[in-house]
């Protein structure tokens, strides 16, 4: 399915799942949806089920939002404690439409958390409290595990199967455009890492010559001390030391939830040399998170010069990361130079990220999906610089793939379903649903 389709589903106000491999486009569609309710003035929830993939969306996570926290189930004590709170009360009453990014981390008693406390606080006993659903994520990334140690996807939960989502399998392309990378990366989807992918992999570790003048961004598979990393390299240069202080508005447990979330430090230590990653979209400045580069300089005003990896030269400046409510208002925010030291980072932290370079250790590998997330991160495989490798980083979870068989499967009868209707009765449809949105329960 392409993304103009996806849309128009979305907008018809169906109970959507969208999917889609690292790069087909799932965050910019989102997007383009929560920019369009906005636009209606409709009160959309933005969720995601991490910190860092809720940042990309100025949302917040779904823990925070529905009150749930760190627990994995609820009773109805804890529900009937949670509507005692008046801020979760006007917050839930008033969402619509309720978007839950990155759900491959969500475990299955999460997501019937979550449909509970919906259901009490809007008194209505259909899925979610009868708002628009809309999941996206991809299984294939790292999968979700409960406090016991099991993995069980959100697929097996009642309150998937009760809102009967509509699936939309997004098949473009705008990260990779290598060839040979997007052939790696779907062989291991389809969990067949055939020899042959093994020995282009194993040839990028024997290569000691790195194609690009800069020296790659490392990924640990274990949360290794980066930051310590980090701060050995940036000793190492002489110079002055430039420093940047965070700055926030908004209550403490929310500007807490943003500074936790935010992969730029509260304070930001720079120098000429510096190898550096923007943090942040900004297409109109020339940069997107896990934009690569190094610092040349510092302007009059002390912002730092950024030479990327593509020839550009891009100053950066003060931006902002926020937690909007339903109603697209501003309930806290903080404002940091959107950059981070690159010489080291997580495979965890790089989900979601565009990286032009990357040296990646592999062989420490100790669950299905990491070596793919690691791989995907990039854009061509000429950005990629092997250390080491473990037969672990080829595989995925079993279960993801036969359920990507079936996501393909739906997604293609919705595709299906949606050419049957004629494009006077898709826009009918949709001009309803956001009529729908105006009365006290929506479709």
């Amino acid at each position: 399915m392409n993304q103009e389709e996806a849309l128009n589903v979305l907008k018809m106000g169906y109970n959507v799942f969208l999917t889609g491999p690292p790069g087909s486009g799932k965050t910019f569609l989102l997007n383009k949806y929560i920019n369009y309710l906005k636009q209606h003035n409709k009160a959309v929830a933005v969720t995601a089920s991490t910190g860092i993939a809720a940042t990309h969306m100025n949302g917040i996570t779904l823990h925070s939002w529905s009150g749930l926290g760190i627990r994995e189930r609820v009773t109805d004590k804890d529900v009937r404690a949670l509507i005692g709170r008046g801020y979760l009360r006007k917050r839930l009453k008033s969402t619509k439409v309720l978007i839950i990014d990155e759900i491959s981390m969500l475990n299955s008693n999460q997501f019937d958390a979550v449909d509970k406390i919906c259901q009490y606080f809007k008194t209505n006993f259909y899925p979610f409290g009868g708002m628009q659903i809309v999941c996206s994520g991809d299984f294939f990334q790292l999968p979700p595990i409960n406090k016991n140690g099991e993995k069980n996807f959100i697929v097996e939960s009642w309150a998937w199967k009760n809102a009967k989502m509509k699936t939309c399998y997004l098949e473009g392309q705008f990260r990779h455009k290598d060839e040979k990378l997007s052939d790696l990366l779907n062989h291991i989807r389809d969990n067949k890492a055939e020899e042959s992918k093994k020995i282009l992999l194993n040839k990028k570790y024997s290569e000691n010559q790195f194609l690009f003048n800069i020296i790659p961004t490392k990924l640990y598979t274990h949360n290794a001390d980066v930051d310590a990393i980090n701060n050995i390299e940036l000793s190492k240069i002489k110079g002055a030391e430039f420093a940047y202080q965070m700055t926030s508005t908004g209550p403490k447990e929310l500007v807490a939830s943003l500074k936790k979330s935010c992969l730029s430090p509260e304070t930001l230590l720079l120098k000429q040399g510096a190898q550096v990653m923007f943090i942040k979209n900004n297409f109109e400045s020339g940069y997107v998170n896990g934009t690569q580069g190094k610092i040349i300089g510092f302007n009059e005003f002390q912002m730092p010069v950024v030479k990327t990896l593509s020839g550009k030269t891009i100053t950066a400046k003060m931006a902002g990361w926020t937690i909007d409510d339903e109603n697209n208002m501003v309930v806290a925010q903080i404002n940091q130079i959107p950059l981070r030291l690159a010489w080291a980072i997580t495979v965890h932290k790089s989900q979601g990220m565009n990286l032009d370079a990357a040296e990646i250790d592999l062989s420490k590998c100790f669950i299905e999906g990491m070596g793919y997330v690691a791989i995907s991160r990039l854009r061509t495989l000429k950005g990629l610089k092997l250390t080491g490798i473990n037969d672990m980083a080829f595989y995925v979870n079993k279960n993801a793939v036969n359920m990507d068989k079936e996501f393909r499967k739906d997604s293609k009868k919705t595709a299906e379903d949606l050419k049957k209707i004629s494009f006077q009765k898709i826009k009918k449809e949709q001009k309803k649903f956001l009529k729908s949105l105006n009365s006290p329960v929506a479709k």
